[in-house]
């Protein structure tokens, strides 16, 4: 397919190369993002009470590494993948960053996030899939992109 349409932007495609993920063979990796990382906290306040469906958290944030760590097993289990991953650390965090987002329902909204790079456990496999993958949420729009 010579032109890919994503959105109001058409890409011409003159070349496609394959870009193996690396290995870790060791069961330990460190993933960069070069896409703001957005992920959905739970909207409870202390009391554990919902107050709000679009509780958007940032890296550092108190349930940022619970939710992280969730999306990373859900994303193995899909893939039929050992879901024994951990969320080691967060070794450094950019800036938040909002990006507008379109909605089939109707106008959309904001999502923030920001870039991170994160040390994560877990087999060799998971690890080369969450790899392509992407962290967070919202990977086919483009956000939590991991860079080689």
């Amino acid at each position: 397919m010579p032109v890919v349409a994503w959105g109001p932007t058409a890409f011409i495609i003159d070349r496609i190369e394959a870009v193996e993920s690396p290995s870790f063979s060791s069961g330990r990796a460190v993933f960069r993002t070069t896409t703001p990382v957005v992920m959905k906290a739970s909207g409870m306040d202390d009391s554990g009470v919902r107050t709000t469906r679009q509780a958007w958290c940032l890296p550092g944030e108190p349930e940022w590494d619970v939710y992280v760590e969730g999306n990373l097993r859900r994303k193995a289990e899909t893939l039929g993948l050992d879901r024994d991953v951990t969320l080691d650390r967060v070794t450094w965090a950019g800036p938040k960053r909002s990006f507008a987002v379109g909605s089939a329902n109707g106008p959309g909204g904001k999502k923030p996030g920001a870039c991170v790079e994160v040390s994560l456990s877990g087999s060799p496999q998971t690890l080369s899939a969450l790899h392509s993958w992407g962290l967070g949420q919202a990977n086919s729009a483009g956000m939590g992109w991991v860079s080689l």
